[in-house]
């Protein structure tokens, strides 16, 4: 191999666990590359529909093959976690939860397969999940061009949630609060946002000068800024730069949390900070003490997850 190659070939950036990026622009991911296709499952179909040939942009589709003709179903529109890095709409456990949803929520999921960093710096996460939510309250009410028949049939464009985890989380609350300014979505009420386990930050350094650091090394590569801040509003929605989040489009929000996990703080601030700033719903809290971040997709099954889906149901339902 010529130097030259095998300089390309070095590391440039490695983020654990996620991503080593090398000099050559070749990004090698360590984590998430397990798949599972579009399928019929234990009573919900799923597909896959592309929304953007030009950006790729596409989602998956959980139906519950129950739902009756012309039975309007709430639309979840979900966002998955990663980092902003890993993951995928495809990713196997993604599937298994989001198939689990779709049953025990009576719901259309629609899951958001976002361009992904470091390929795609921020906003493109935000600019597709945005597309997405446009995309899918269009479709629910017959607007689009090329309609998607389970949206046009079953999806009730009154009752639209965005819920998310970790770095999806973090989407879920930006795209809601790009949807309290945005004009030209046809019909859209955001009935609930569901933050799992939120990959927030804010301007505090409680947290330690260690830790902040490493936030803030990974919000510059997740922006493609050297001079990125951790009080981005885009992080950090609790910030002084942040806009105010009384304006949040929504009436009701769950935050949930997991005891042993280094987020769980910040989770846990951006809850009372909604409660204090004038914003006029109702705000969730459901803390899991002992547990991991994003548990409930770790350990499908045991009883601590069962209990999270349940809580997520109830807030559904209870909308």
């Amino acid at each position: 191999m010529a130097s030259g190659d095998a300089a390309a070939d070095d590391v440039a950036v490695e983020l654990l666990p996620f991503i080593r990026l090398y000099k050559s622009g070749r990004v090698e991911r360590l984590i998430g590359n397990n798949t599972a296709p579009a399928s019929l499952d234990d009573g919900i179909a799923s597909k896959d529909v592309t929304i953007d040939p030009a950006t790729n942009l596409s989602v998956r589709l959980y139906l519950p093959t129950a739902a009756g003709a012309g039975e309007k179903l709430p639309i979840v529109v979900y966002f998955h976690g990663g980092g902003f890095m890993v993951e995928s709409a495809s990713s196997a456990k993604y599937h298994r939860y989001l198939n689990a949803l779709a049953a025990c929520a009576g719901a259309v999921v629609v899951s958001v397969d976002y361009r992904r960093v470091p390929e795609h710096r921020l906003p493109a996460a935000y600019d597709d999940s945005w597309a997405a939510l446009a995309w899918a309250v269009g479709a629910a009410c017959g607007d689009e061009s090329e309609p998607e028949p389970w949206l046009t049939k079953h999806g009730d464009p009154s009752r639209v949630f965005l819920a998310g985890d970790s770095a999806g989380a973090n989407i879920a609350h930006n795209v809601a609060m790009r949807a309290a300014v945005a004009e030209g979505l046809p019909a859209i009420r955001i009935r609930g946002v569901l933050l799992m386990h939120p990959y927030l930050w804010d301007a505090s350094d409680a947290m330690g000068p260690d830790l902040e650091e490493r936030i803030r090394r990974e919000w510059q590569l997740m922006t493609g800024r050297p001079d990125a801040r951790v009080d981005d509003p885009w992080l950090s929605p609790t910030s002084a730069r942040a806009p105010p989040l009384a304006l949040l489009p929504t009436q009701r929000v769950l935050v949930a949390v997991a005891g042993e996990d280094f987020l769980a703080p910040k989770g846990r601030a951006y809850h009372a900070a909604l409660l204090h700033s004038g914003w006029p719903g109702e705000a969730e809290l459901v803390d899991t003490p002992g547990e991991q971040h994003v548990f409930h997709l770790d350990q499908p099954g045991t009883a601590v997850a069962e209990e999270l889906m349940d809580r997520v149901v109830a807030f559904i339902a209870g909308a």
